[in-house]
């Protein structure tokens, strides 16, 4: 009896203690994802996501005005999501989140085809362009006329984080003027070529950052298992490599960054002194130029460099010109001492330098050429033709090897300067800069919180910024696509843009974009998935080339043939297989359409090789929708390749005005 009451008393106990000690949930606000907002466009017959956070256990309900409704109830901290079916592609509907104390009601939500549009600058690049160098094709034009009230667009505010976050900035806007000229002139084209097509509704999600590597899009896990990152993800976990970092930088002398042209003018380090012919250089490094000069013992950095070269001058009778490239982004040229040229401030990085050396300056023997140059941002390069000419006929190249040493690096909004006679760059660490390429920052604040969103499918243009790593981008590229898949749970098609030939500077026998190109070409092994060629509309001497037009209107043709079943020829030719017949190589190509031509009624560009793999330029002939090529010098062809530099020309289509890509054989 005794233990009976005992057993009682401590029943009735622990529920008075759990009646007093547990506190109420906590009341919450309904929040929902900025996707979930007016003017919105969500994917025609699908089972639709809907989520967000409220009070923990409470119910959620999302009524559509098309007929019908779906209920969720909020975890215990707080997350609630569900799925609603969706009719037929049309609208304009009205959505209702509903609570027990608080109603949402989303106006003007269209059913229809939503996208979702990634990548680096030639992604983000807007219809209004970059002016004054890098502008869009009719720009004003195209503006003007931009009135489609099906058409949406979503704009995610570029973020970068080291966690995954749950939610993005922005809004969706109908396609107008004054909405349009501020979004992706690629995404926007696709959208419209979509739209005039099919005439139903489409909403374009547009996720992009310019300047940015693969890596920085794909989820953690993903790149883990891939390999080659799992020490620079391991660094942004510990804090020891962030003192590394810090305890580098804060034993140098800083400036801040200058943000007008007229600071960049006055931009001093104290360091005239080493443009003068004494300085001595016996520890610099050397440096191949044309090329980049932004990496150092390994490492790639933004900031200002010296450069110098001794030449020896016989004629010196007579005033030279000095062809300096194009130097990206800014630069103060001297000779013999004394400064002959410069381009200082924003807006210089695609100008041809042109310089004149007066004869007063010439010595008979050696001379002395001595560049500062300062790298802004993304690759420093500098391209193009180096040389010295008189009117004597004298021409003296200065490509090849120059003296080369860091004088000043950038670093969180700062210049940070060397002293030279102190510094020694071996102890430098690996320096951890906050920012949007470290690996998955992007993907966790750009493309996660998009997640579970009901798309059609992605469309992407990137890969300028993976150029010089080819080979890990042929196996990145794929798993970030199957990446992104696995999140949202499904195959959605993947169309992107091959990048375009562009003057990267890559020495003989380097790795450049054609590598980079052959890598995207290799990546169509990816189920589901689709390249736009753009060998035909690039421009050499600009890497955001402004035909945006064709680009979007190429993509939508891929969606429009796989995903909207119309009989079209959506791709240039691409590389299959050869044969060899004697001294010939014979090329066969995939998506030949109605045939194989050539614009310029010549082609152009292809080579073979042996089994030496010297290659040497080619006689092509298109036989039978098949292209034969032939050497005189190649007795036994083994390996032939196409538009294989960084300046390739498209000579090989399709009837229906594709281009064929670049591709090796090896």
């Amino acid at each position: 009896m005794i233990m009976k009451k005992s057993v009682f008393s401590l029943i009735i106990f622990s529920i008075l203690w759990l009646l007093t000690s547990c506190k109420p949930l906590e009341q919450q606000e309904l929040k929902l994802n900025s996707l979930f907002s007016n003017h919105m466009v969500l994917q025609q017959k699908q089972d639709v996501a809907f989520w967000g956070t409220y009070t923990p256990n409470e119910k959620v309900i999302v009524s559509g005005s098309w007929g019908k409704e779906s209920k969720s109830v909020a975890d215990k901290n707080g997350n609630w999501k569900l799925n609603i079916p969706t009719p037929n592609a049309g609208g304009p509907y009205e959505v209702n989140i509903i609570t027990k104390d608080t109603t949402v009601l989303l106006k003007d939500v269209m059913i229809g085809e939503v996208w979702l549009a990634s990548g680096q600058s030639n992604m983000q690049m807007s219809l209004k362009g970059w002016p004054p160098n890098d502008t869009i094709k009719n720009s004003k034009e195209e503006i003007a006329k931009a009135n489609y009230s099906a058409v949406r667009m979503f704009n995610v505010t570029r973020n970068f984080n080291l966690k995954v976050v749950d939610t993005v900035s922005g809004k969706w806007d109908i396609c107008s003027p004054k909405s349009v000229e501020d979004f992706s002139a690629t995404a926007y084209f696709f959208a419209r070529r979509l739209y005039k097509e099919l005439n139903i509704p489409i909403g374009i999600i547009h996720s992009s950052w310019g300047g940015t590597v693969a890596e920085a899009w794909t989820s953690s896990k993903s790149l883990q298992e891939l390999g080659g990152f799992k020490k620079s993800i391991a660094a942004l976990q510990d804090l020891k490599e962030w003192q590394k970092t810090k305890d580098w930088y804060s034993k140098l002398d800083s400036l801040h960054i200058p943000q007008t042209n007229k600071s960049w003018a006055a931009l001093s380090f104290n360091d005239l002194k080493i443009s003068q012919s004494s300085v001595n250089t016996e520890k610099w490094k050397n440096i191949e130029l044309p090329g980049r000069y932004d990496i150092f013992n390994d490492w790639e950095f933004d900031g200002a460099v010296w450069l110098r070269k001794d030449i020896e001058i016989v004629d010196i009778t007579a005033d030279y010109t000095l062809l300096m490239g194009v130097i990206d982004d800014m630069d103060a040229v001297y000779f013999n001492g004394k400064k002959v040229g410069g381009l200082i401030g924003s807006g210089h990085h695609q100008t041809e330098r042109v310089y004149t050396i007066s004869k007063k300056l010439l010595k008979k023997g050696k001379n002395t050429i001595a560049i500062r140059a300062i790298d802004a941002g993304g690759p420093g390069t500098i391209t193009g033709t180096l040389q010295l000419s008189n009117k004597n006929n004298i021409t003296i190249s200065l490509s090849g090897s120059w003296k080369y040493l860091p004088m000043a690096e950038m670093y969180n909004g700062k210049f940070y300067v060397y002293d030279l006679d102190k510094i020694d760059f071996s102890k430098r660490p690996e320096i951890m800069v906050m920012g949007p390429n470290l690996p998955s920052v992007l993907y966790n604040a750009m493309i996660h919180p998009l997640v579970p969103y009901s798309i059609k499918g992605a469309i992407w243009y990137q890969g300028e910024s993976n150029v010089g790593r080819a080979e890990q981008y042929s196996r990145l590229f794929p798993k970030m696509i199957n990446d992104w898949r696995s999140h949202w749970k499904t195959d959605f098609p993947f169309y992107f843009v091959q990048i375009a030939p562009y003057n990267y500077g890559t020495p003989p026998n380097k790795e450049g974009s054609m590598d980079l190109r052959d890598a995207q070409r290799k990546s169509l092994k990816t189920k589901n998935t689709g390249m736009v060629v753009t060998m035909d509309i690039g421009n050499f001497m600009n890497i955001h080339p402004a035909n945006k037009q064709d680009v979007g209107s190429r993509l939508a043709g891929l969606a429009l043939k796989n995903d909207y079943n119309n009989k079209i020829v959506a791709s240039g030719p691409l590389y299959k297989k050869h044969t060899i017949s004697g001294n010939k190589l014979i090329l066969q190509f995939d998506h030949i359409g109605s045939g194989l031509t050539t614009i310029n009624s010549k082609l152009k560009g292809f080579e073979i090789a042996g089994a030496d793999k010297k290659y040497v330029i080619a006689s092509a002939k298109i036989t039978d929708n098949n292209v034969k090529l032939y050497a005189k010098t190649i007795e036994k062809p083994v390996y032939a390749r196409y538009a294989w530099s960084d300046k390739g020309i498209a000579s090989l289509f399709n009837k229906e005005g594709l281009p064929a890509s670049s591709f090796t054989t090896e």
